[in-house]
C-alpha cells in the first residue's frame, strides 16, 4: 500500500540531476526561490585516482563561459580537462579534408574534452552551500497533474511535490515529459556509437581528429593523459562485430578507420555502446512546465553539439525565470515560458537537420555525392570568412547566441 504524505511545496522542481538539471539549478540557487532537484539515481561521486569516465564531451567555448558563470569551471579545470586547438576532418572515399584551427577565431581552444562525472561533480559542488535546494533521490516520477496555480509531481513512493514550474531534464526517455503528454519526432539512425579509451604511437597533439566512413564517422577525441577517446558510429550489424572483437582486434580495426592518423592504436579500454537517434520535442512548454537538453533534442553525435545545446538552454530558461522573477510575473506563466521556447526551439532544430542531413551526406559511397562533399570540403577549407562562421557558430559564437 502507498504511502500517503503532505504535499512539498517549491517554486521550481528539476527532474533529472545530471549535468543540464543540475546546472539549471545552479542558475537558480542565489534567487531566493526554493528549487527541488530530482533524480531516479543518486549522483555518482568523482575521484582524480578514478578511471577516465568513457562518456565524455566536447564542450564549446560557449559551454565554458556558462560553466564559469555557475562557477564550476574552476573545478573542472583543476580536476582533469584537455583543450583541443585544432581539428582535422577528412573524406574516407576521396581527397576532401578540412582543418580548423583556434587562432582563426582569436580564441584559445575549439573546445574541451571534460568527462561527464566530472560535469556533474563540480556542478554538484556548487550546490552544497545552496540552503534552497533540496536534493530528492533516488526518486522516480509516478504522475503529474497541472492546474492553474501548480504542477503537482507525484513520486513512486507516494510523496506529493508542488511547485509554480516544472522542468523536466530527464534525458532523450524522459518519464516527466510522457507524464505531461509532449509528443516526440523521433527516428533511429540504425547505428551504434562505440567508445572507448586508447593509447597511440604517436601524441594526439590536442588535436581533434574525424574521418567520415560511408559506415559512419569515427573522431579521436584528445585526453589530458595523453590518450584519446574514440567515438566510432556503425550501422548496427557492424557495431555488433566490432564489439565482438577482442582488445588486440578492436585496435587493429580503429587503427585502419582512422586511417592510422595517430600510428597504431596500441591498448584500450572496456568499450560500451549506445545507440542512436534523432529526437525533438513538438513544444518545449505547457503551462507551468518546460523541457531542457535530451528531454527536448537528440540529435547524431558527429558533431559533439548535444550537451551544448542543453546548455544553451539552461542559459536562456534561467534568465528567463529570474527575468520574471524580477518583474514580479508568474515563472510558470505559458507566456512567460513561450520565451524560452522562442530563443531555443528554431535554433536547436536547424543544429538537428544539418546534422541529420550531414550524416546522410557522408555516409554513404554513391558517387556524384561523394565527388560533391569531397569538392565542398576542400571549397569550404580555402574560403577562410565561411570557414571562421562554421567554426564560430559550433562554438557557439555567433552573433545570434550572444
Amino acid at each position: 500500500m502507498t504511502a500517503r504524505y503532505a504535499a512539498s511545496q517549491f517554486d521550481v522542481v528539476i527532474v533529472g540531476a545530471g549535468a543540464i538539471g543540475t546546472a539549471l539549478a545552479c542558475a537558480l540557487r542565489n534567487s531566493g526561490m526554493h528549487i527541488a532537484l530530482v533524480d531516479a539515481r543518486e549522483p555518482k561521486g568523482f575521484t582524480a585516482a578514478a578511471e577516465v569516465d568513457l562518456r565524455v564531451f566536447a564542450l564549446s567555448p560557449a559551454s565554458r563561459r556558462i560553466l564559469e558563470s555557475l562557477g564550476a569551471w574552476q573545478t573542472i579545470q583543476s580536476q582533469r580537462v584537455a583543450a583541443y586547438t585544432e581539428m582535422h576532418v577528412w573524406d574516407a572515399t576521396g581527397s576532401g579534408c578540412i582543418h580548423f584551427d583556434c587562432a582563426d577565431v582569436g580564441e584559445p581552444a575549439l573546445g574541451y574534452i571534460v568527462e561527464n562525472r566530472l560535469i556533474q561533480h563540480a556542478l554538484q559542488m556548487q550546490l552544497q552551500s545552496a540552503h534552497n535546494i533540496t536534493a530528492i533521490y533516488p526518486a522516480t516520477p509516478e504522475s503529474v497533474e497541472i492546474d492553474a496555480e501548480q504542477a503537482t509531481l507525484t513520486l513512486q513512493d507516494g510523496r506529493r511535490l508542488q511547485a509554480r514550474l516544472l522542468v523536466a531534464a530527464d534525458g532523450a526517455d524522459s518519464v516527466t515529459r510522457k507524464l505531461v503528454g509532449i509528443e516526440t519526432h523521433s527516428a533511429s539512425y540504425a547505428q551504434t556509437a562505440i567508445v572507448a579509451h586508447v593509447a597511440t604511437q604517436k601524441p594526439h597533439g590536442h588535436t581533434a581528429w574525424q574521418r567520415f566512413l560511408p559506415t559512419g564517422p569515427i573522431a579521436l577525441l584528445p585526453l589530458q593523459d595523453g590518450r584519446s577517446s574514440v567515438v566510432w558510429s556503425l550501422d548496427n550489424t557492424h557495431a555488433a562485430e566490432i564489439q565482438r572483437l577482442d582488445d588486440a582486434g578492436f585496435c587493429a580495426a580503429a587503427t585502419k578507420a582512422s586511417d592510422a592518423i595517430l600510428g597504431q592504436i596500441t591498448a584500450s579500454t572496456a568499450r560500451a555502446g549506445f545507440p542512436l537517434q534523432r529526437m525533438h520535442a513538438s513544444e518545449y512548454v505547457h503551462a507551468r512546465f518546460a523541457l531542457i537538453g535530451d528531454a527536448a533534442h537528440v540529435l547524431h553525435p558527429l558533431a559533439g553539439q548535444g550537451v551544448n545545446m542543453g546548455f544553451k538552454d539552461i542559459a536562456a530558461l534561467g534568465e528567463i525565470i529570474l527575468d520574471a522573477q524580477q518583474r514580479h510575473r508568474d515563472i510558470g506563466d505559458l507566456g512567460v515560458l513561450r520565451r524560452y521556447q522562442r530563443a531555443r526551439k528554431g535554433e536547436n532544430l536547424a543544429m538537428i537537420t544539418a546534422l541529420d542531413g550531414f550524416k546522410r551526406l557522408f555516409s554513404n559511397d554513391i558517387v556524384p555525392l561523394t565527388w560533391l562533399r569531397n569538392t565542398g570540403l576542400c571549397a569550404v577549407d580555402r574560403f577562410t570568412p565561411l570557414k571562421s562562421e562554421f567554426m564560430r557558430r559550433a562554438m557557439g559564437l555567433s552573433a545570434e547566441s550572444h
